[in-house]
C-alpha cells in the first residue's frame, strides 16, 4: 500500500491524462463492436480498475483495443445471428463468451503460461494484426458515408419473408415447449400468428437487415446502397476527424490530437446545429450487472463458443504482454507476467457482468501515462476513475457525438494497426512466411479470425517441422541457444582482450522460438565490454521473428555505442541480413568474419590489447 501512493502527484496527472485519451477511443470501440459506446466505456471503466490493481505491470493502461474488438465484433455478430437477430436475446450469452474469456485469463496467468506467449511467430501476428486493420478500415466505410439499414426502407423490405418465416417458427417452437402444438388442433397456432402485426415483422425485419449489413462481408455488399445515397456532411465529418487527428500531431504532441478532434468536430457540428447521425445514447448513471449472464446461461448455446472465448484470452495476452514490454523499456523495470494475465482476467470478467467489452493492455495509453508521470497502479485506477466520472456526469453530453466521427477516429486506428514492417518485408523473407501472414491475412478479413490463428499457428509449425528436417539431413546440429561457454579456437584468451570484448555464442537455428532469449543479449554484456563478438557459426537458418530480434539487438548496441562484430555467417542468415539492408546499415561488411582467428586478429589491431596469455 505504501508504494501505492509513493508518486501520487504523477499518478494522479497520468492516470487523468490517460483516462482523457482513452475516452474517444473506448467510444468509437464499442461503436464498432455493435454493442454501443456504453460497452466501450464499461469495459474500459472496470478493466482499467482491476488490471491495475492485480496486474503485473504498474503502469500498465488497460481497456477496449483494435484486435480484441475485432475479435468481439466476430463473436456478437455470429450470435447475434444465431439469435434471429435479436440484441437483447443474444447479450446474455455474448457477455457469457466474454466472462469465460477472462477467467481462462486467470486460469493461464495461474498455470504460468504468461512465459510461452513468445513462442507465437511473427508471420501469424503480422497477418493477424494487418487483417485487424484491414477489417477496421472496411467496416467504417458504412457510417462514414452515413448509411444506416434502418433507414433503408426498401432494403428492410428484402427481409420481410424471412422475418415471417422466423416469427412462425418462434410461435411453433414455443408451443412445443409448452405442450401445446398438436395435429389435431392449430387454433393456438393461429391465434398466436394473428397477434403479429405488421410493425412486429418490420421490426424483425430491420433487425435481420442490420445483422446482415455487419462485418466485412456485410459492408462489401451493402456498399453499393451506401454509394448510392452518400449522406456528405457525415463524409466532411469524418474526413474533418482525420485531418486534425493527423495534422494537430505536426503542431504539437503535449495534446492528443485525438482528443482535440473528437471535442472540436463534435462542438462545431452541436454548435451549428448541423443534420447529423449521433452515436447511440449512453445510459445515465453508474452500470448496472447484467444479470441475464447466470439467469438465462445455456451451456448447449455457449459450447460453439468456447473456442473463441479461448482465443480471445490468447489474444489478450498477446496484447497486454507486448504492451508490458513496450511499459518495461520505457521505465526500466520488470513486469511479472502470469500476474499480469490474473489482473487482465479479472478485469476482463469483471466487465462483461457489467455488459462491457472485453480489453487488454493499450500500448499508446500506457506510453501516455508513463510520460506524464504514472509510475505505481494507482495511475491506472485514476484512469478508470476518470473514465467513470465522465460517464456520471458527462454522457447526455457524449450522446450527442457525432457516428461519423468515431468512425474517423477508428480510421486511424485501422492505419496505424496494419503491420507495415512485415508488409515491406514481403518480398525478402523466407517464402513459407510469406504464405502464412498472407493466409491469416486474407482468413481474418474474409472468414474467420479464430480459425484463422489457428490455421496459421498450424502452417507455421508445419513449415517450420519441414525446414528443420531439411536442415537435419544436411547433418546440422540443431540445439537451443548455447551458454557462455568458451569454444574451442577461443581459448587462451587473455583477462584484458575479454574484459573489452562479449562473445555471444549461438547454437542452431534463430527462429521464433528463441528471438526472447536472444534480445535479452543486451542484459549479459558487462559494463566494461565495448565490442560484441556474435558467433554464428552453428546458426544455419533465421525466420523473419529472428531477423527482426537479430535488428533489434544490433540497433540496441549500435545506440550504446558497442561495435558488433560476426563469425561464421552462413548464407541463408547472410542473404536475408542483406535484403533489409541490416548488412551495410547497422553491421558492415568488414566486421564479418568466416573464423574466429581474423575477427580476433581485427580486434587486437584495433585496439592496444594481447590476444592470449
Amino acid at each position: 500500500m505504501r508504494n501505492l501512493f509513493s508518486n501520487i502527484k504523477g499518478d494522479l496527472l497520468g492516470g487523468l491524462t490517460a483516462g482523457i485519451v482513452a475516452l474517444p477511443l473506448a467510444l468509437a470501440f464499442g461503436v464498432s463492436s455493435g454493442l454501443g459506446p456504453s460497452a466501450g466505456l464499461y469495459g474500459a471503466i472496470f478493466l482499467s480498475f482491476f488490471a491495475a490493481l492485480f496486474g503485473g505491470t504498474p503502469t500498465q493502461i488497460s481497456g477496449p483495443t483494435a484486435p480484441m474488438t475485432a475479435v468481439s465484433m466476430v463473436v456478437i455478430a455470429s450470435i447475434i445471428a444465431a439469435n434471429n437477430g435479436s440484441l437483447e436475446k443474444a447479450l446474455p450469452y455474448i457477455l457469457a463468451v466474454f466472462l469465460l474469456s477472462g477467467l481462462f485469463q486467470i486460469v493461464l496467468g495461474l498455470f504460468g503460461f504468461g512465459k510461452y506467449i513468445k513462442y507465437i511467430p511473427y508471420p501469424v501476428v503480422s497477418g493477424f494484426m494487418t487483417a485487424i486493420g484491414v477489417i477496421i478500415l472496411i467496416t467504417q466505410c458504412l457510417p462514414i458515408l452515413g448509411y444506416e439499414t434502418k433507414s433503408d426502407q426498401e432494403y428492410i423490405e428484402q427481409f420481410k419473408p424471412l422475418a415471417e418465416e422466423i416469427l412462425l417458427e418462434k410461435i411453433l417452437i414455443d408451443e412445443t415447449k409448452e405442450g401445446l402444438l398438436v395435429l389435431e388442433n392449430f387454433e393456438e397456432t393461429i391465434k398466436r400468428a394473428g397477434e403479429v402485426n405488421e410493425a412486429t415483422i418490420y421490426e424483425e425485419a430491420q433487425s435481420l437487415a442490420k445483422n446482415n449489413a455487419s462485418g466485412v462481408i456485410g459492408t462489401i455488399k451493402t456498399l453499393p446502397r451506401a454509394l448510392g445515397g452518400v449522406k456528405w456532411i457525415e463524409v466532411i465529418l469524418a474526413l474533418s476527424t482525420i485531418f486534425i487527428i493527423y495534422g494537430f500531431k505536426k503542431i504539437t504532441t503535449v495534446i492528443p490530437s485525438t482528443l482535440v478532434a473528437l471535442f472540436l468536430v463534435t462542438g462545431i457540428a452541436v454548435g451549428f446545429n448541423i443534420n447529423y447521425l449521433p452515436i447511440q445514447q449512453i445510459p445515465v448513471g453508474f452500470p448496472k450487472i447484467q444479470l441475464g449472464i447466470f439467469s438465462e446461461f445455456s451451456f448447449i448455446q455457449i459450447l460453439p463458443y468456447v473456442g473463441t472465448a479461448i482465443t480471445l484470452a490468447l489474444l489478450g495476452a498477446i496484447d497486454s504482454l507486448l504492451t508490458s514490454v513496450v511499459a518495461d523499456n520505457l521505465t526500466k523495470t520488470r513486469h511479472l507476467p502470469n500476474k499480469e494475465l490474473i489482473g487482465q482476467g479479472i478485469g476482463n470478467s469483471i466487465g462483461s457482468l457489467f455488459g462491457g467489452i472485453p480489453g487488454a493492455g493499450a500500448t499508446i495509453r500506457t506510453v501516455v501515462n508513463i510520460q506524464s508521470g504514472g509510475k505505481t497502479k494507482l495511475s491506472g485506477m485514476v484512469a478508470s476513475l476518470a473514465l467513470l466520472i465522465i460517464l456520471l456526469v458527462l454522457s447526455p453530453l457524449a450522446s450527442k457525438i457525432p457516428a461519423a466521427v468515431l468512425a474517423g477516429i477508428l480510421v486511424t486506428v485501422g492505419i496505424g494497426v496494419l503491420d507495415y514492417k512485415g508488409l515491406k518485408a514481403l518480398n525478402k523473407i523466407p517464402r513459407t512466411e510469406v504464405i502464412v501472414m498472407v493466409v491469416v491475412l486474407l482468413l481474418s478479413v474474409f472468414w474467420n479470425l479464430v480459425y484463422a490463428v489457428g490455421i496459421g499457428l498450424i502452417l507455421a509449425a508445419l513449415f517450420f517441422m519441414k525446414k528443420m528436417g531439411d536442415i537435419s539431413k544436411e547433418d546440422a546440429r540443431i540445439s537451443s541457444v548455447a551458454k557462455e561457454k568458451y569454444w574451442k579456437d577461443e581459448s587462451q584468451l587473455s583477462d584484458t582482450f575479454l574484459e573489452n570484448v562479449f562473445i555471444k555464442h549461438l547454437n542452431g537455428p534463430l527462429f521464433f522460438g528463441f528471438t526472447s532469449e536472444f534480445i535479452s543479449i543486451s542484459k549479459q554484456i558487462p559494463k566494461t565490454a565495448s565490442i560484441v563478438i556474435i558467433r554464428m557459426d552453428r546458426v544455419p537458418y533465421v525466420d523473419q521473428s529472428g531477423l527482426f530480434a537479430l535488428e533489434d539487438v544490433l540497433m540496441e548496441l549500435s545506440q550504446r555505442n558497442i561495435e558488433c562484430l560476426m563469425v561464421g555467417l552462413k548464407s541463408q542468415p547472410k542473404y536475408l541480413m542483406k535484403s533489409i539492408r541490416i548488412i551495410g546499415k547497422l553491421i558492415s561488411e568488414e566486421h564479418l568474419f568466416e573464423t574466429f582467428d581474423e575477427c580476433k586478429k581485427w580486434v587486437v589491431s584495433q585496439q592496444d590489447m594481447t590476444p592470449s596469455n
